[in-house]
């Protein structure tokens, strides 16, 4: 539509109500808010207002009533609030390659938005233009980069904002901030065209005298630099030039200014950090003053962090800056930052020097090294894993390009490593990292530091006997890094595996040596090719018959390791010995899931036929613990040839065998993962299929397709999506309490109530649970809220989880659970206000506690939902816990955590 054609439409709404005795407009607004209380509600009907209520409400952008104009904009606000919740799934490719969904209705409805909202934005009313900013911001929030298109047709409106005399504080803000969020989530190029006409505003009001109007105008300042001259794009060059002279100068004004609020301070570093970072090169001789000045800032303890962070970013920079004339003085007291009491700090300034030593080797010395390696043996423990981490990450970047820096990181820093080598909580990305600092230390070469010295050094203390080490995981972390040192001195291999194998045939060996010694030979196998050592296989089958059972374990990951070092060698070996030995065949189906874990696609394709036959034939086996291995393996195998395995996994089905059907289900759920996989399209088509088991005759099939689902919902809700509709129904069914599953056994002189059926309603509990997360919107809330409610009435189990998902309505759809207030009080009045016999025993006394605690935590929560304290009966129950010396102190306890637990959140964000 031409500016004319909506000129003669907006006049027409003029037209429309010029009588000065209408009142329609009272009943548009109402509508305006009926339509907003009913969008904020109800979730599973997105589509449906994407289809009929959004046009309806774009249409009404152009009303001549402000106050209603402001309603109709909140309610789309809404709108496009509870389309964000469900943005996981909206992105996932699977979601996204079929069918509507709200993300693909909004995206095609931009261009009606965008030229109902671009008139507004020259509204003389602030209010209006203060909707369409709070609105432009939401659209980009939930669809990033929707409006590259339609950038022309609003930047001008925006400027129009920040040149207006007339414009309040808060206008000017609203503006910028809209600005920021459209810089940070749109190509640069959109923008290029339009730095001309934007670039002055924005530099205007980093001079305003308003701090917070400053502290906006920076932000958008330091995206304008990223717009100007983005760094590691390819594309069409622009022309920074013009710009660098200004927003340099509005920059460094507000970076001198010592007078200024403290958020004006950080932002003002790190806007010039990025600065430095994009155009350093062509700031010529303002370089060097600049970078003194952030040495200033460094010394302070107010702005140090922001100084850090904004050095990271400069040092980071492929542009090279040159830093030589501060390092001197900035290394020292970036050391001292090590020892203080603030983690953010610790962790900035580790990811700092990490960058500067590798991006300037040659111009920090070991002297300057000297002060920051002091600092390191403190910050090695297992009390913060992260900090650990990062420093570990430091030293390996300092070993690979300043190893003369390291002479003597073996009197303080080796030890705390070798001290966090065997601490149970090491794994993960802390682990990889001491695994990459032990080959780069083996790789440097230096005296006492070599292949056989660090090997003693990691397996002495379980070599000595003296310390045994108490948990399992260590032995696993010693392992890695034994196996890490042989890759990177494959020459010492040979020589290192002998001696282990030595140790597990030695019969004076103890469970200790041998646990260390068959996963070290696991983990070197699993990388080097072990086939040469003929007694391996004897040495590790022996092993099996151990009395340990740890020690068992570890040879039947270490079989499956070697194995994956040299598959026709070993594959079939395993294959066959399944088959023959029936007592070991537990432990080596675990050796075969590490194979089909941790093998090359390309590898074990010629061997699938034959793994695939053999592991049908133990799917039916009466033991769970076997069947359960049998079906990961399963799994694992279809993910190397979905197009042939799925639709025999799916054949199955019809198996006689409930034992069969439920190891199949089970497959199923190891072939669902949270990131995308070739087989995602294939079990989209026959997921429903499997899931029809949860009509199966057998409890226990039932209970493991719930399983299946719980996964799939979890890891990957658009492949349960489309099929709730069907699914829910056999959900909530396992919900219900049945009583011919209620069955009394006679335990001598006493009788015990065995329910067969709470495993199934716990898992089809945890169903819901999930599915609050994942799929909100395609949930009846009264519908569900129904079957929480029967949920805490039930076993202790199931109340604890319904508890939580009390907590979690309140805080997604708390009017809807509001509705309901006067029903879910009275089960949680029963739970605290129950007392346990006095002859009960002490485990009775602690369940009981927790559950009230439990419940308690769902009252604070449901406390939170505004108007909640207006319920009679929730008056009352407060007021009898106000009464109650035990439930209230169990009251103000829980208020506090969630209390302090929110502000931690807030920390964080």
């Amino acid at each position: 539509m031409d500016a004319d054609g909506a000129d003669e439409d907006y006049q027409g709404s003029d037209d429309e109500y010029s009588d000065d005795d209408d009142m329609s407009w009272k009943v548009r607004r109402a509508s305006a808010k009926c339509l907003d209380a009913v969008v904020s509600t109800r979730h599973e009907m997105l589509l449906e207002f994407y289809r009929s209520v959004s046009p309806a409400l774009v249409a009404r952008f152009k009303e001549r009533e402000e106050n209603v104009k402001a309603d109709v904009f909140h309610a789309y606000l809404s709108l496009l609030k509870q389309t964000r919740p469900a943005q996981s799934w909206m992105n996932d490719p699977d979601a996204m390659e079929q069918g509507e969904t709200p993300l693909t209705m909004l995206q095609s409805q931009v261009p009606m938005i965008v030229k109902a909202l671009h008139r507004q934005l020259r509204e003389k009313s602030v209010k209006t233009r203060q909707g369409c900013f709070n609105m432009l911001t939401e659209l980009v929030t939930v669809l990033p980069g929707a409006l590259t298109h339609h950038i022309p047709v609003l930047v001008p409106g925006i400027i129009f904002s920040l040149n207006d005399k007339s414009s309040s504080s808060n206008l000017k803000i609203d503006a910028l901030s809209c600005l920021h969020v459209l810089l940070c989530n749109h190509p640069p190029q959109a923008f290029h065209a339009h730095m001309p006409a934007l670039a002055p505003p924005v530099v205007a009001c980093v001079g305003d005298p308003f701090y917070k109007i400053t502290s906006e105008a920076l932000l958008v300042t330091q995206q304008l630099v990223k717009v100007i001259r983005p760094l590691g794009q390819s594309g069409p060059s622009f022309d920074a030039g013009p710009y660098i002279s200004d927003l340099f100068s509005c920059t460094i004004r507000r970076l001198r200014a010592a007078d200024i609020d403290q958020e004006v301070k950080e932002r003002a570093i790190s806007c010039m950090g990025q600065i430095i970072c994009n155009l350093g090169d062509r700031l010529g001789a303002d370089l060097a003053g600049t970078l003194q000045i952030f040495l200033e800032r460094l010394k302070n303890e107010i702005t140090r962090l922001t100084t850090v962070k904004a050095l990271t970013l400069i040092a980071g920079s492929p542009l090279k800056i040159d830093l030589r004339h501060i390092l001197g003085e900035a290394l020292p007291i970036l050391a001292s930052f090590l020892r203080k009491n603030q983690r953010a700090l610790k962790l900035g300034t580790l990811a700092a020097l990490d960058i500067l030593v590798q991006n300037y080797s040659d111009s920090v010395t070991p002297p300057m090294m000297e002060a920051v390696l002091a600092e390191l043996p403190a910050l090695i423990s297992e009390s913060d894993m992260h900090v650990s981490q990062m420093a570990i990450s430091f030293l390996t970047t300092l070993a690979r390009v300043h190893p003369s820096s390291l002479t003597t990181v073996s009197t303080a820093i080796l030890p705390e490593l070798l001290l966090l080598v065997r601490s149970p909580l090491l794994q993960g990305g802390a682990l990889a990292a001491m695994l990459l600092f032990f080959q780069a230390l083996v790789s440097t070469g230096t005296a006492g530091l070599g292949y056989m010295d660090l090997l003693r050094m990691l397996t002495g203390p379980v070599y000595a006997q003296n310390t045994p080490l108490t948990h399992k995981q260590s032995y696993y972390s010693i392992a890695k890094s034994v196996a890490a040192l042989t890759r990177a001195c494959p020459k010492e291999g040979p020589a290192v595996v002998g001696q282990f194998i030595q140790d597990v045939k030695n019969s004076r060996s103890t469970d200790a040596i041998r646990l260390l010694a068959l996963l070290s030979l696991g983990e070197v196998g699993h990388h080097v090719d072990l086939s040469g050592q003929t007694e391996l296989q004897g040495v590790i089958l022996e092993a099996f018959s151990s009395t340990s059972e740890e020690v068992k374990s570890a040879a039947s990951y270490a079989l499956g390791s070697i194995a994956v070092g040299n598959l026709p060698e070993y594959l079939p070996f395993i294959l066959q010995e399944i088959s023959s030995q029936p007592r070991r065949q537990y432990l080596l189906l675990h050796s075969l899931k590490e194979v089909i874990g941790s093998a090359s696609v390309a590898g074990l394709r010629p061997y699938v036929e034959s793994v695939w036959v053999l592991l049908l034939t133990h799917s039916e086996v009466q033991e769970e613990g076997t069947r359960n291995v049998v079906a990961e393996c399963l799994g694992k195998l279809t993910l190397i040839d979905p197009e042939t395995l799925l639709p025999r996994l799916k054949g199955y089905l019809l198996s006689g065998s409930s034992y069969a059907r439920s190891s199949v289900v089970t497959a199923v759920k190891f072939t669902i993962s949270d990131h995308p996989q070739t087989i995602d399209p294939l079990l989209k088509n026959c997921i429903g299929d499997f899931l029809k088991t949860l009509e199966d005759p057998d409890l226990n099939v039932r209970r493991v397709a719930l399983v299946t689902f719980n996964s799939a919902a979890h890891n990957k809700p658009s492949l349960i999506r489309d099929l709730l509709d069907t699914v829910l129904p056999h959900l909530y069914n396992e919900t219900k309490v049945r009583k011919e599953l209620i069955r009394e056994v006679e335990m001598g002189p006493f009788k015990h109530t065995v329910d067969d059926g709470l495993d199934l309603r716990k898992a089809a509990f945890e169903c819901m649970y999930t599915l609050l997360d994942s799929c909100l919107d395609r949930l009846d809330i009264f519908e569900f809220l129904n079957h929480v409610e029967d949920g805490l009435k039930d076993h202790y189990d199931i109340k604890m989880l319904t508890f939580l998902m009390l907590a979690r309505l309140s805080s997604l759809c708390p009017s809807a659970v509001l509705q309901r207030l006067d029903r879910l009080v009275e089960p949680l009045r029963a739970t605290c206000t129950t007392k346990v016999k006095a002859n009960s025993v002490k485990q009775e006394f602690e369940k009981q506690d927790e559950l009230k605690r439990s419940a308690m935590r769902a009252v604070v929560a449901l406390l939170g939902i505004p108007e909640a304290e207006k319920s009679p009966l929730m008056g009352e129950f407060q007021s009898q816990i106000s009464s109650n010396p035990e439930l209230a102190a169990i009251f103000d306890s829980v208020q506090r955590d969630s209390s302090s637990a929110n502000m931690e959140s807030m920390d964080t964000s």
